[in-house]
């Protein structure tokens, strides 16, 4: 049987990432390949995912990961970036760097490439993308920024992993999450630099509920949401309901399942709303 390792920022506190290593994991076990995965909390990642998981910050850890499986494979998100800091772009490309050391094919599936602005993320990034045996992206965007670093090997375009998750059973009978008749819907914030999100939220929520619909908030992002969904509610006095306790994508997507709108700042809390056949309105904060 073919092993995989897969690697990027899974199993750190945000259900997107977890979304695609559940669904690439799921989607490529059913060709008899068994997945682990460098992971923030392995044992999180297993008891969610049953995903074997290796420590993502232990070196000597991930080197004997490498050697032990067939191919690293990044299966997405927006990891070769460096707005949030440069040295994402040089932990990911070391690893790349560390399976080719050890003659392993490594895959960059669905990506979200930039952006990329600084000398040594853009020269780290490239020398990545160069170096694997395979590479597609989620967007026209990032394979025209992939080409702009002087990529010139074959890349495809497809979609975002997080497309590949199972929709949900539904469940006949089942009430939404509505009060007194509202409707429902799922507000999925996200910090934004110098942009008072809270304000614009709590202000969201107060006249999605004057138009008749039950606001309620959902973090992807348990290190960066849950403070902000604390900061929202408290602008309305406490009065909105929220889901800060829900621990893995199919816990989210079980929940919009029984909603009737979703308004996200989150990529994946609006792929997760449209694979349940929920509409989601999505949006815009990086220009």
């Amino acid at each position: 049987m073919a092993r995989i390792l897969l690697a990027g920022y899974l199993g750190s506190g945000n259900l997107g990432d977890d979304a695609i290593m559940a669904a690439f994991a799921e989607s490529i076990g059913k060709f008899g390949v068994e997945c682990s995965a460098l992971s923030g909390n392995p044992e999180e990642t297993y008891r969610l995912h049953q995903i074997p998981g290796t420590p993502r910050r232990d070196m000597a850890a991930i080197e004997k990961a490498i050697a032990s499986h067939d191919a690293l494979v990044f299966p997405g998100g927006s990891i070769f970036q460096d707005v949030t800091s440069v040295r994402s772009v040089a932990y990911y490309a070391r690893l790349v760097e560390m399976a080719k050391k050890a003659n392993k094919r490594v895959y960059l599936v669905g990506q979200g490439v930039g952006p990329l602005k600084s000398y040594f993320g853009k020269r780290w990034a490239q020398k990545a993308f160069r170096s694997a045996d395979g590479v597609a992206v989620r967007d026209p965007q990032s394979l025209e920024a992939l080409r702009s670093l002087g990529v010139k090997t074959p890349i495809r375009t497809t979609a975002d992993t997080a497309f590949l998750m199972n929709e949900p059973i539904h469940a006949e009978g089942v009430e939404s999450f509505g009060v007194g008749g509202m409707k429902t819907v799922a507000i999925l914030p996200r910090p934004v630099k110098n942009v008072d999100v809270a304000g614009i939220t709590a202000e969201l929520c107060a006249r999605a509920h004057k138009e008749g619909y039950m606001p309620v908030l959902i973090p992807m992002d348990r290190n960066e949401d849950v403070p902000l969904i604390q900061k929202i509610s408290d602008r309305q006095g406490g009065r909105i309901p929220d889901l800060r306790k829900v621990i893995s994508p199919y816990e989210v997507m079980n929940r919009m399942d029984r909603m009737d709108l979703c308004v996200s700042f989150r990529l994946h809390g609006g792929i997760l709303a449209a694979t349940t056949g929920v509409p989601p309105m999505m949006v815009s904060y990086d220009p």
